[in-house]
């Protein structure tokens, strides 16, 4: 699917474009690998790390400006569109800042792919978006209808569109277990509520369910990463076992357990062995074959929580990854 094609990814420069890019170039060898993103120093450093590779291009821009978007997929076969507004905190006190950058950059590109004729369009979601409490989730459940409704709104042209979903991403810049890790010397880690529960996802992970949404599309599906959750209490307790942890209560916008299917979602959701595919209910797209392919329809009322995943990562289990993973987390 990605062998000797040309492929653009916005947001390029953060934690998922790191991984994305070398992977995707020792698997596929793409013709060309674009990273389209605002910030130089960043592609500065991430260009370091490409030198002399030819396959690697930076192209400074911002997925609220569309004309720029326009000129970048200039001769592009298929986009991951990885741009975000994603902080929660952030996000909440900058609200209009956010809006511009998730919901109107997704309508900025998914026009342009349509208008350049990009064979196919893989967004990246959030858990947050399932049931959102806080605008991040918000904006990014509008982003996902968009992109889902994109294919539809493209007409007679051959542009694609859909979305990948999954949840907290081990040891991606900004993330918990990073953090814990610089203030654990303190001898005290801050938890917001000793029930909470998040899920559990690494990088390459992510990496290979972007690969697989491109293989199997139709168009309009979202899918989702079966994953393991994990109490933040534990995850203190791998981290640090021997820091005493301070409940400091849940934050602006934060969720007590993260959810990325609902039970609103179950009518147009099927299981597979790795994955869930929530179909799109529009068209009755939800009953095609070819978007089913072997999947089974889930219960009524299901609902995919990580309070609630019949799969858990243990103390144990997180303590190897972060010995086997010390040197890159929270690098990128």
């Amino acid at each position: 699917m990605l062998h000797n094609k040309t492929i653009l990814i916005t947001g390029g420069t953060g934690s998922f474009g790191h991984t994305f890019v070398p992977m995707t170039l020792a698997r596929f060898n793409p013709k060309k690998l674009i990273i389209y993103s605002r910030d130089e120093m960043k592609q500065w450093e991430m260009a370091k790390k490409f030198q002399g590779d030819k396959r690697v291009r930076f192209f400074i821009g911002d997925v609220r400006d569309r004309d720029r978007l326009y000129r970048a997929l200039d001769g592009v076969d298929h986009v991951v569109h990885a741009a975000a507004t994603k902080i929660v905190p952030t996000a909440e006190y900058n609200p209009f800042e956010c809006v511009k950058t998730n919901v109107l950059g997704a309508m900025n590109l998914i026009d342009a792919c349509i208008d350049k004729g990009i064979q196919r369009v893989v967004a990246l979601s959030t858990d947050k978006a399932s049931s959102p409490v806080n605008l991040y989730g918000a904006t990014k459940l509008a982003s996902d209808k968009l992109f889902v409704a994109g294919n539809s709104y493209a007409g007679g042209h051959d542009t694609r569109f859909a979305v990948v979903r999954y949840g907290n991403v081990m040891g991606s810049r900004g993330s918990v277990i990073p953090f814990f890790m610089q203030v654990r010397a303190s001898g005290e880690l801050p938890i917001t509520d000793p029930r909470m529960t998040r899920f559990m996802i690494s990088l390459e992970q992510g990496v290979e369910l972007v690969w697989h949404a491109f293989e199997d599309m139709v168009g309009g599906e979202v899918y989702v990463k079966k994953i393991p959750s994990m109490k933040m209490t534990d995850l203190a307790t791998a981290v640090a076992p021997e820091a005493a942890q301070k409940v400091v209560g849940i934050r602006p916008g934060e969720k007590l357990h993260e959810q990325m299917i609902g039970p609103e979602d179950s009518y147009y959701t099927y299981e597979y062995d790795q994955h869930f595919k929530i179909l799109p209910a529009i068209h009755n797209w939800d009953t095609s074959t070819e978007r089913i392919k072997n999947g089974v329809k889930v219960p009524e009322g299901f609902e995919y929580a990580s309070n609630t995943n019949p799969e858990w990562m243990s103390i144990e289990q997180l303590r190897a990854w972060i010995a086997a993973n010390e040197a890159k987390i929270g690098a990128i």
